[in-house]
């Protein structure tokens, strides 16, 4: 809902306002972004009212309003005509450069005359009801359902557009905000247009500015590496400036991801004001959060102005990147469903929106280059026995690439590895009754390939000058429409070839050496943002061409993980480190701001590839199954054992996806999730043992978002348990001596399994989400019964809580 009256505006969702004003100067002015500053029976009334009549919100705008009564030593005046207005002490909707408000700016112009002084001021406002997209980026989208109060329907979203003028330059800038009410999101973006006679050049054009009336705010950001990523890291800003970037790495990036979260340095998982915010870009970005030494904060957030620029030619627009808002008064979890409930429905699209993800086997850690057909078959006979739904064959199946040293460019099959092609193997994969998909690598070249020898001028470099490398390869000049149309040509061959239900789409090399051979020298820093505009175009194209197939994103792991990606793509592979334990930190990151099924995980073999480090079977399991789940190990090479257990996870994992996949994600505390759906009737947590100490058999799962006034009963799921992880423990039990891994250690393990323990409580929601639920106990070094847990260093517990009917 958004509501006018004069020139105040209120932006109003469910459980948020967004307030501004134009002040008699021009100026923008915002009064607040927090929690409601209306009651529920305000909500309702103004949803009936005429839109053209709310003296509420101007009463509110008034008493909320700076009140300047003189000039502020050592500032800038803007005006006689408005004395004493000193922007640098204003909390303002756009600021730019040049007019006394020496804060971070959001727009930048270098002028015909060489001047960098911009002054935007209010021209006009348009609320619109229907939401409209940007022309040249992926943006947010109304999904046409309808928001009922009191049986009464109302728009579900809404738009803003205000329109500044810089009359002196004859420039004009849209501020465009997008209101979502049910999931309490609003979006933002500017967009500048060019209306004078001469060119400037935008040496920063942000998306968002948000200003606080406050100090010593806590910005949350998430870094890596590659393997990895998004690490949790704090920043408490009472002065000075802390920032969030992606300088010239080109990606969205594993080493900074552009979500981020402000919120006051108290604030809990269940408490306190938090904001989520992000951005619909997957080049290089930047966020900042400032302090002033007047008591006052802004954050703002867009492309990275360092190493960009952009020349707009008279009558030419620019559109930045939209970015994305939301607020919860019930702290991080309250942010993040809000956040899940808008990259669900509003940026996530297509077919695959709503869909339950299927199970996946990759072969890639299994084989990496050496394969054969009949290798393929063999994993995918024992998956299909296993109920697995999709095989996915990874990197080495075209050209000559039986390493990463040639073959990135030519999309052609190698018929030494599978002779009867793609079309052989995908028949013969969905004869066994699973899916088959792809690997694909489109933004590469290899040195070593037909395609770079036919044209080097499309591999971005600098001529003449030493060029480097990542992974041995070099990047296509996107920027080129040649390019993306070879591209979108090469890539429609290979996917209509044959039955092909998924494909993964990766990018394994960040950018350096940036230079198209089609951009101008004094256009250069163009290239970067018309790279991405080349890739939306590509991506766009062929996922309306192929609809129906389902694309994962990949940048070596989660080195692109963004909502640009997921705008085309409905999920990321989270990152190329499979180890469960670290898959808890990684995807306990994600969860704050992406939701559970855009981001892939997969259960890996032991040692782990990357850490070298052995988990239980189980434990990789439960993690990943917070995720869009699948397998990526040799099958063929488990034990019988190891196979019916993997048969079990997948059957237990079809049974709870829907709830693992779209029910609202929990943070219990860092080792411990929990999914819930929607209507509260079912739910899933994991309880993860970082490490076990002898004596201490206490444990308890307290739950959150369950129904206080539901009855659920929980229980655990119970595995098999492995004679042999008692090791000569057996023989306080056995009538005779058992060397342990001896002979007869080994048969009675292999005709005698141990059930794991056996938890079955009924209880309401409120006891079990305020008190929690007391569990039997764990092994402590002394004793061990039917009902006693067995709780390893790295263990893993499940709990399935279902709603009991009465």
């Amino acid at each position: 809902m958004i509501i006018r009256n004069e020139n105040v505006f209120l932006l109003q969702t469910k459980n948020s306002s967004y307030f501004l004003q134009v002040l008699p100067s021009g100026h923008v002015e915002h009064l607040h972004y927090g929690k409601s500053i209306l009651s529920r029976g305000q909500y309702e009334e103004l949803l009936r009212a005429d839109k053209e009549d709310k003296k509420i919100v101007l009463q509110m705008a008034k008493a909320m309003e700076i009140k300047h009564r003189h000039e502020g030593g050592n500032m800038i005046v803007y005006s006689p005509d408005h004395y004493p207005l000193c922007l640098e002490v204003m909390p303002l909707e756009m600021s730019s450069f040049g007019k006394g408000d020496i804060r971070e700016p959001l727009i930048e112009v270098s002028h015909a005359d060489g001047s960098l002084t911009s002054d935007f001021l209010f021209e006009s406002a348009e609320i619109l009801d229907d939401i409209s997209k940007l022309d040249t980026l992926p943006s947010s989208y109304d999904d046409g359902q309808e928001l009922k109060f009191n049986d009464e329907t109302i728009d579900k979203a809404a738009q803003l557009v205000l329109t500044l003028k810089d009359k002196e330059y004859g420039l004009r800038l849209d501020l465009i905000y997008k209101v979502y009410p049910e999931c309490d999101t609003i979006t933002r973006t500017s967009v500048l247009y060019n209306d004078s006679q001469e060119k400037i050049v935008v040496d920063r054009l942000l998306s968002n500015q948000l200003d606080f009336q406050r100090v010593g705010l806590k910005l949350t950001s998430f870094h890596g590496r590659w393997a990895d990523e998004m690490n949790m890291s704090d920043s408490i800003c009472t002065a000075g400036k802390v920032v969030n970037e992606e300088i010239s790495a080109g990606e969205s990036g594993s080493r900074s991801n552009p979500f981020t979260m402000i919120s006051g340095p108290d604030a809990t998982e269940e408490a306190g004001d938090v904001y989520g915010l992000n951005l619909i870009y997957s080049g290089n970005h930047y966020s900042a959060l400032s302090a002033n030494g007047t008591f006052l904060s802004r954050f703002v957030s867009g492309i990275q102005p360092t190493g960009f620029s952009w020349t707009l030619e008279a009558g030419e627009k620019f559109e930045a990147p939209e970015a994305v808002m939301t607020f919860s008064d019930k702290g991080f979890h309250g942010m993040s469903v809000r956040m899940h409930d808008f990259v669900r429905k509003h940026i996530v699209r297509g077919e695959w929106r709503d869909k339950e993800r299927p199970i996946l086997i990759n072969n890639w850690e299994a084989t990496y280059f050496d394969f054969d057909e009949g290798k393929l078959l063999r994993i995918a006979k024992d998956a299909a026995k296993a109920g697995i739904e999709l095989f996915v064959l990874d990197d080495g199946w075209f050209g000559k690439r039986n390493d990463d040293k040639a073959g990135l460019g030519d999309w052609t099959v190698n018929t030494k590895k599978l002779p009867d092609g793609l079309k052989g193997l995908a028949d013969k994969i969905n004869g066994l009754g699973m899916s088959f998909g792809l690997w694909v690598e489109p933004e590469m070249v290899n040195e070593d390939s037909d395609l770079f020898r036919a044209h080097p001028e499309w591999a971005v470099r600098i001529p003449n000058r030493p060029h480097s490398l990542g992974r041995n390869q070099m990047i296509l000049d996107f920027t080129r429409k040649d390019v993306q149309d070879y591209i979108i040509d090469a890539m429609s061959k290979v996917f209509s070839s044959a039955n092909i239900s998924y494909i993964k789409w990766d990018m394994n090399r960040v950018f350096s050496d940036t230079f198209s051979r089609e951009l101008p020298a004094d256009r250069m820093k163009e290239f970067t943002h018309r790279y991405y505009l080349g890739l939306y175009r590509v991506m766009g194209e062929l996922t309306k061409k192929f609809p129906k197939i389902l694309f994962e994103g990949c940048s070596s792991g989660g080195n692109r993980f963004d909502l640009g990606i997921l705008s085309y793509f409905p999920q990321i592979w989270g990152s190329d480190d499979t180890d469960a334990v670290c898959r808890m930190d990684i995807q306990r990151g994600y969860s704050y701001g992406y939701p559970v099924n855009t981001f892939g995980a997969h259960v890996s073999a032991c040692p782990n590839h990357q850490t070298l480090h052995t988990v239980p079977l189980e434990t990789r399991f439960s993690v990943a199954a917070f995720g869009c789940f699948g397998y990526e190990l040799n099958l063929s090479e488990l034990s019988d054992e190891q196979k019916k257990q993997v048969a079990d996870q997948v059957a237990f994992y079809k049974e709870w996806r829907k709830v693992f996949q779209y029910g609202d994600f929990y943070r219990l505390d860092k080792y411990r999730f929990m999914a819930v759906s929607k209507d509260k009737s079912l739910a899933v947590a994991l309880i993860f043992q970082k490490e076990c100490r002898p004596n201490d058999d206490y444990l308890a799962l307290r739950t959150m978002g369950l129904d206080p006034d539901k009855v659920y009963r929980i229980a655990n799921r119970q595995v098999k348990i492995n004679i042999k992880a008692f090791g000569s423990l057996i023989n306080t039990m056995a009538p005779i001596h058992v060397k342990q891994n001896g002979i007869i250690h080994g048969m009675i393990d292999k005709f005698y399994k141990m059930q794991s323990e056996k938890e079955e409580i009924t209880t309401t929601g409120g006891v079990a989400n305020s008190c929690g639920v007391r569990l039997g106990p764990d092994y402590g070094g002394t004793g061990y019964g039917e009902d006693t847990r067995m709780f390893r260093t790295d263990d893993t517990r499940l709990y399935v809580i279902a709603e009991v009917q009465e």
